[in-house]
């Protein structure tokens, strides 16, 4: 046994840094998350650049998983150049599984109304941003293993409800705002609203203020395979203003505007 006498221990010798050395002792000083922005076309150009360089359908489906699951979620200029990619890659996939009778412009190239990249007006963009997030996590899949069997059920409410609603929508606004009973209020970055809300507005004093145009965040479609109503959201409350029946294979151009033509009548519009 050795017998330690801790007064006997010689302690070690303080830190002195070199006269020249501009390093300061440990801890080190965190460096500034912080990073300059790149430009739009370098973004994109490094996005591109991880995709293989030889044809190999299964390595680019991994690097679009990873895009929509990783490499997005780095900041908002990622997230942007991330999506344009992702957009325009799978935007022919989302308008097979369309159903012939209704339209689609989920990724208009011009919009005329305000909108943010983060924050897009075009509600239909929501869609095709579900489609992407189930489709490359199922392409995942079905690469990963032979066992995996293709899931189309996970696409039928996707078709069948969401994209023609989300559609008839952005087609309301439309012709709302040509009519001028429909107008778009202007959002920051981070999507709220610069303009005053229907929040603390019943939706029964709108008509008793004589109000022409309302906004298009409180309105909403409600939709079914006999009606389509528009709804509004006023007070934390959503009703029903308009209704209409639905015809047989009708357009969706022609729903709209049928929404619209009874919605200058409930605000008593000229």
């Amino acid at each position: 046994m050795v017998i330690i006498d801790e007064k006997a221990v010689v302690p070690p010798p303080p830190y002195y840094a070199s006269s020249g050395s501009s390093v300061p002792p440990p801890p080190f000083p965190a460096r500034s998350s912080r990073q300059r922005s790149l430009p739009p076309n370098v973004l994109l150009q490094i996005i591109h650049m991880t995709f293989p360089r030889t044809p190999d359908l299964e390595r680019q489906r991994k690097t679009l998983y990873w895009l929509a699951y990783h490499l997005r979620l780095v900041d908002h200029a990622f997230y942007i150049a991330c999506m344009h990619v992702l957009r325009s890659t799978y935007l022919p996939a989302y308008s097979s599984l369309v159903r012939p009778s209704y339209s689609s412009d989920p990724f208009p190239m011009s919009s005329t109304t305000s909108s943010t990249p983060l924050d897009p007006v075009q509600r239909e963009t929501r869609v095709l941003d579900l489609f992407i997030a189930i489709k490359t996590k199922e392409d995942l899949f079905m690469d990963a293993s032979e066992l995996h069997l293709g899931r189309d059920e996970l696409f039928k409410d996707l078709f069948d409800l969401m994209q023609p609603r989300s559609r008839i929508e952005d087609l309301v606004r439309h012709y709302g705002t040509r009519e001028g009973v429909v107008h778009v209020t202007s959002t920051n970055v981070t999507g709220s609203s610069s303009t005053t809300s229907l929040t603390s507005v019943s939706s029964a004093s709108i008509r008793s203020q004589n109000r022409t145009s309302l906004p298009f965040s409180a309105l909403s479609i409600a939709f079914s395979h006999r009606k389509v109503g528009l709804t509004l959201t006023a007070s934390g409350r959503k009703r029903t203003i308009v209704e209409i029946q639905r015809l047989p294979n009708e357009k969706l151009e022609v729903i709209a505007k049928k929404l619209v033509k009874q919605l200058q009548v409930w605000l008593d519009v000229p």
